[in-house]
C-alpha cells in the first residue's frame, strides 16, 4: 500500500519598503513557482512603512500583508514575517530578487533529501546575467564575511553542492524549527550582516544547511539600501564589531587576534578608499559601544564548533578566490593573516 506523503506548507516572507515595482516582480516569481505535489505556498509581505502603494500591489497579487507603519529595519521585518508564518518551512526572499520557477521546489527537495536545516542556492547579478551575486556565504577567522563568488563569472567551482552553516537572507529556505533553535534575527542589527549573525548561531549549535547550485535566483542588489552609502558603511563597520563581541570567546579572540586585526584594517582601508571615513568612524564608535555592552569573559556555548566553521569558511573563501581570481581585500588578508590556508 502506498501512503501519501504528508502535506507541506511553505511560507515565503518578503521584507519590503517602497519600490512597488520590485515587489510586484518578486511576487510574480514566487506565485509562478512549480511546487512538488502536496506542497502549498503562502506569501507574506512585511511592509516597513511604504508610501508608494506597495500594500495595494501586494494584496492585488495575492500576498498577505504585515504593516509595520514605519521603517523598523530588515531584521525586525523578517522576524514579524516569521512570527506570522504558518508554514513548516519559511523562505526568506528580498524584494529585489527574481526566482527561477523551480527555485523553491529544488531547495525543498534538496533540503529534505540531505536532512538539512536550511538550503540556499546560486544567485546571479540580475544586471549581468553571467556574473554571480553569490554562491552561498562564508566567514573567515577574522569575522569578515564574503558572498562566495560575488562579482565573479559563473564556473564549475560554483556548481558543486556543499554543506554550509551560513544562509544568505537574500533568498534561502529554512525549517521552521531552525528559528526555534537559533532564535530570530537580532533586531539591534537594522540591516547588513543580520544573516551572518544567524549563521554564527547556527554554527555554534551545529545546525547545518546545504548549498544547492541548481536552485537559481537573480538579485538586483542594493536597490533600497544603496551601494557604498554612508549608512551602509557605518552599519557594516558597527555590525562586524558587534558580531565579534557576541560570538567570539576570549580564547577565540586570542587565537584569531591577528586575522581579526587584519580584517578590520582592510575593511577600514576599503571604506576610506571610497571616501567614507566619517561613516567608518561613526560605525567604529557604535561598534565599540556594542562591545562594551555585549562582551563577557568565559567560554561560549558551541565555541569549538563555531571556530571550526570559521576555519572551514576561510578555506572555502581561499579556494573560490583561487578558482575565480583574487579580490584585493582577500589577497591581502591571506598574505597578512598567518595560519590560514594560503
Amino acid at each position: 500500500m502506498v501512503v501519501d506523503a504528508p502535506a507541506i506548507t511553505v511560507s515565503a516572507v518578503i521584507p519590503h519598503r517602497n519600490r512597488s515595482d520590485l515587489l510586484a516582480r518578486a511576487l510574480r516569481s514566487l506565485f509562478a513557482q512549480r511546487l512538488p505535489p502536496r506542497v502549498s505556498l503562502e506569501v507574506i509581505v512585511v511592509d516597513n512603512g511604504s508610501r508608494d502603494g506597495s500594500a495595494a500591489v501586494a494584496a492585488a497579487l495575492g500576498a498577505r500583508m504585515v504593516l509595520l507603519g514605519s521603517n523598523q529595519g530588515v531584521s525586525r521585518a523578517l522576524n514579524r514575517g516569521i512570527e506570522a508564518a504558518v508554514g513548516d518551512w519559511v523562505a526568506l526572499v528580498n524584494n529585489d530578487v527574481d526566482l527561477a520557477p523551480d527555485w523553491l521546489g529544488g531547495l525543498l527537495e534538496g533540503a529534505l533529501r540531505a536532512d538539512a536545516w536550511f538550503a540556499t542556492g546560486k544567485i546571479f547579478d540580475a544586471s549581468r546575467r553571467d556574473v554571480l551575486d553569490g554562491a552561498g556565504d562564508a566567514v573567515c577567522r577574522g569575522g569578515a564575511a564574503w558572498r562566495l563568488g560575488h562579482g565573479k563569472r559563473d564556473g564549475p567551482a560554483f556548481s558543486v553542492p556543499r554543506p554550509t552553516f551560513f544562509p544568505a537572507a537574500t533568498a534561502s529556505l529554512f525549517r521552521r524549527e531552525f528559528f526555534d533553535r537559533t532564535g530570530l534575527f537580532d533586531e539591534s542589527i537594522f540591516a547588513y550582516l543580520e544573516d551572518v549573525d544567524l549563521g554564527m548561531r547556527a554554527a555554534a549549535l551545529g545546525l547545518g544547511g546545504i548549498y544547492l547550485p541548481q536552485a537559481v535566483a537573480w538579485h538586483l542588489g542594493s536597490q533600497t539600501g544603496g551601494r557604498w552609502s554612508d549608512r551602509t558603511v557605518a552599519w557594516i563597520t558597527r555590525h562586524q564589531l558587534l558580531l565579534l563581541s557576541k560570538h567570539y570567546s576570549e580564547d577565540m579572540l586570542l587565537r584569531f587576534a591577528r586575522p581579526i586585526a587584519v580584517a578590520q584594517f582592510l575593511w577600514a582601508a576599503l571604506a576610506l578608499s571610497r571616501g567614507r571615513w566619517r561613516a567608518w568612524l561613526r560605525g567604529l564608535a557604535l561598534g565599540l559601544a556594542d562591545c562594551r555592552q555585549h562582551w563577557r569573559a568565559g567560554p561560549r556555548r558551541g565555541e569549538r564548533r563555531l571556530a571550526a566553521a570559521l576555519q572551514e569558511g576561510e578555506a572555502e573563501i581561499a579556494s573560490f578566490q583561487q578558482a575565480a581570481g583574487w579580490d584585493s581585500f582577500w589577497r591581502w588578508y591571506f598574505r597578512l593573516a598567518p595560519g590560514g590556508p594560503v
